[in-house]
């Protein structure tokens, strides 16, 4: 069956995937840099320009922690189950070739049985490339929903604070766009304790 490396790379490509999210969402920033934060709370004033690190932002805030476990969750689910049906395909094809070798089938029942594993190997790989998709999708929405509620958050903070400018910084060895600035208008800290404490209160009216 010359077809078995498709298999293989069918739960490979999702197995990439699965950790293209965990690694993607649950990276942990460094706190050095030039851009980095120091203890204590920020002393920008109004009218400032003032800048904060979106990697420990995603990181260190709970709804976005939250989503990323929901969707690593039903991406594990996925790649489980995609390894199981490949598994299984897989070991078809071994006892099909197996029975070739030994020339324990006929020619005709060969080419009945050969024609069978086409259409569940082409039907396998439809799955799971399908499933595929669906955890890229799932990745992608949860991104916008963090992203959605960080600038939500980010738009009443700016008016609240009187900030002219907030920017928002990514990267370790060299963050930009702020490669460098003064630490006391970086606001990290405060945005990650306003955005959980947004959370918190969001979660309590939900249970209410």
């Amino acid at each position: 069956m010359k077809n078995t490396p498709l298999i293989l790379s069918a739960i490979a490509l999702v197995a990439v995937t699965v950790l293209g999210i965990i690694t993607f969402t649950g990276r942990k920033a460094s706190d050095n840099g030039a851009a980095g934060t120091e203890e204590g709370a920020s002393a920008a004033s109004k009218g400032d320009i003032v800048y904060f690190n979106l990697d420990l932002v995603i990181n260190g805030y709970d709804m976005a922690n939250d989503l990323r476990s929901v969707v690593e969750t039903k991406a594990q689910n996925i790649s489980d189950e995609i390894n199981r049906r490949g598994n299984k395909l897989q070991n078809d094809v071994n006892a099909f070739q197996e029975k070739i070798n030994k020339g324990l089938i006929t020619r005709s029942v060969a080419e009945v049985q050969g024609q069978k594993l086409e259409e569940q190997r082409n039907a396998f790989n439809e799955y799971a490339n399908q499933k595929n998709q669906e955890i890229a999708e799932e990745q992608q929405v949860m991104m916008n929903n963090i992203g959605d509620a960080i600038k939500k958050f980010l738009d009443k903070y700016a008016a609240d604070k009187g900030y002219a400018m907030i920017l928002a910084t990514q990267g370790d060895i060299l963050p930009a766009p702020v490669a460098a600035g003064d630490s006391r208008l970086d606001i990290t800290e405060d945005i990650i304790a306003g955005l959980n404490s947004e959370y918190v209160a969001t979660k309590s009216k939900k249970s209410e």
